[in-house]
């Protein structure tokens, strides 16, 4: 067989210019297309926008989707695509070269009203394709819109602001003076780190911002993070999933089952806001080779998003015991007041002291400081405590182990921001606290609200808290909370045995 006749999509061959700019497979692109009624196809008065462009394949994929749609309608295709790409399609770049590389997609030439265009209604270069340089707005070293640095933001004219335009306006609706019927996109996810230990969510706001323009439909691919963590994103998480117009829901727990060689941590989700229908959401869960779905879902059922719909009918039965949880006896972020990087310690033991766990380069460690010289929570010193690392990341691999290894810190003790601890009164009820830290149940409850590698005290909200007069095991909890055959199954296959090293 010969290969002469092979003529690949560029737009599958693409890598990615930066964290910001994650390029969309054109598969991936006609799976979330999928999701709008097919008689916007035949309709020649809808209008689409795509506010964050990088390749052009979302308008691109519109306008052969519309070409075939609208044959009837407009028999001469090139009246047919004249009127497609003048009045239905719609863009914004989010760079200048990602508007070139936009055009080029859409129009077949980097100019919209080139020699080569596809469409010969255009009398300027951008077409509907638009790309202008935008600034940020500056107040206490922060910008307004988007929260970037004005150190790390405030650039020379040869350099990108990445200041996108879509997003940096109290009026989107003056950007193109029209209305929208859909709004579709992959918008950028990140602003890079500025300085500090985290990149700064931006996905989130080209959400926001399309839904004040009000369009019939929207559809974007966007981090699954959102569902139970990520930094500043509680009120987006809140009005997503207290939003009954997001009828459909699909999400991937890899984000390299969508975006193949990208690594971000959380997975992936692309859904569908339908402004004039409310009700449950259709939920589809991708987890490796297995589609779970379509359930229908209530997204505000709690405060996070549980991913998967067995794991709902698990944490029912065991939320409805009404026992307290075990974030009563466990610490806050930095209970001690010191960060990770806390070196006020001295190596060898003092009178007065008392040992202070901390982590460098992935080591366990100890150190020592005068008792006198902890300033917070000076109550919790004497705790007997099991303490756990607050990072720890695997990349989705299932079975899961969640959390990472834990060890029993004595009396008197310390730590730094590396460890949470849980506190109890003696020896034994620190064993048999980490006992339970270590079954598949306790790290299944994790789990619900984990998304990425740190897991903060909000975290453990759905552990329920145990006796600590004996050594817990799954057979005991299982039967405790009379799981059946099946809810043994899930919670197995997703949670892996904790390896016991001699501590």
């Amino acid at each position: 067989m010969t290969n002469s006749a092979y003529n690949p999509d560029v737009l599958t061959c693409l890598a990615n210019l930066s964290s910001d700019e994650v390029f969309t497979p054109p598969q991936l692109v006609n799976r979330i297309l999928d999701l709008l009624p097919a008689d916007l196809w035949n309709d020649k008065k809808t209008t689409f926008l795509d506010p964050g462009c990088k390749s052009g394949v979302f308008l691109r994929e519109i306008a052969k989707r519309l070409d075939k749609g609208l044959e009837k309608q407009i028999p001469d295709r090139q009246k047919r695509l004249n009127h497609i790409f003048k009045n239905q399609v719609f863009g914004l770049g989010i760079t200048e070269l990602t508007s070139l590389l936009s055009r080029r997609s859409v129009y077949c030439s980097k100019t919209a009203n080139g020699k080569y265009s596809v469409c010969e209604s255009f009398d300027d270069q951008q077409g509907n394709i638009r790309f202008q340089r935008t600034p940020h707005t500056w107040e206490k070293d922060r910008c307004v819109f988007c929260g970037a640095s004005q150190e790390g933001y405030d650039r020379g004219k040869e350099l990108e602001t990445h200041a996108y335009q879509f997003i940096h306006t109290d009026k989107p609706e003056e950007l193109f003076n029209m209305k929208f019927d859909v709004i579709v996109g992959n918008p950028p996810y990140q602003m890079g780190s500025d300085g500090g230990t985290r990149d700064i969510p931006i996905y989130n706001k080209f959400v926001d911002q399309a839904k004040k323009l009000n369009p019939r439909f929207l559809s974007m691919i966007i981090p699954a993070r959102w569902m139970a963590g990520g930094l500043g994103l509680s009120e987006f998480r809140r009005t997503m999933l207290e939003d009954r117009r997001i009828r459909q829901l699909v999400d991937y727990e890899r984000m390299d089952l969508v975006f193949p060689g990208v690594d971000f941590e959380g997975g992936v989700c692309f859904f569908l806001w339908d402004r004039d229908n409310e009700g449950d959401c259709a939920v589809t869960t991708i987890s490796g080779d297995e589609m779970i779905g379509p359930v229908a879902r209530n997204l505000d059922e709690f405060d996070v998003f549980v991913r998967d719909s067995h794991a709902v009918k698990i944490l029912r039965k065991v939320l409805s015991m009404g026992e307290p949880p075990i974030t009563e006896i466990l610490s806050v972020d930095k209970e001690f007041g010191w960060t990770s990087n806390f070196d006020g310690f001295h190596a060898k033991q003092k009178p007065n002291d008392v040992a202070l766990h901390y982590g460098l380069k992935g080591k366990r460690l100890i150190g020592w400081i005068d008792r006198e010289d902890v300033g917070k929570s000076p109550h919790l010193i004497n705790k007997w405590k099991v303490m756990i690392p607050q990072a720890y990341g695997e990349r989705g691999t299932r079975p899961a182990m969640v959390l990472g290894p834990s060890f029993i810190a004595g009396s008197p003790s310390v730590c730094t921001q590396t460890y949470l601890f849980f506190f109890v009164g003696s020896k034994k009820e620190a064993t048999s606290l980490q006992c339970y830290l270590r079954t598949r149940f306790f790290r299944f409850f994790v789990s619900l609200r984990k998304i990425t590698q740190h897991a903060t005290r909000s975290t453990y909200t759905w552990v329920p808290q145990q006796t600590w007069d004996r050594m817990w095991t799954d057979e005991a909890l299982y039967k405790k909370y009379e799981l059946t055959k099946d809810d043994i199954s899930f919670i197995e296959s997703r949670i892996r045995p904790m390896e016991v090293k001699d501590e």
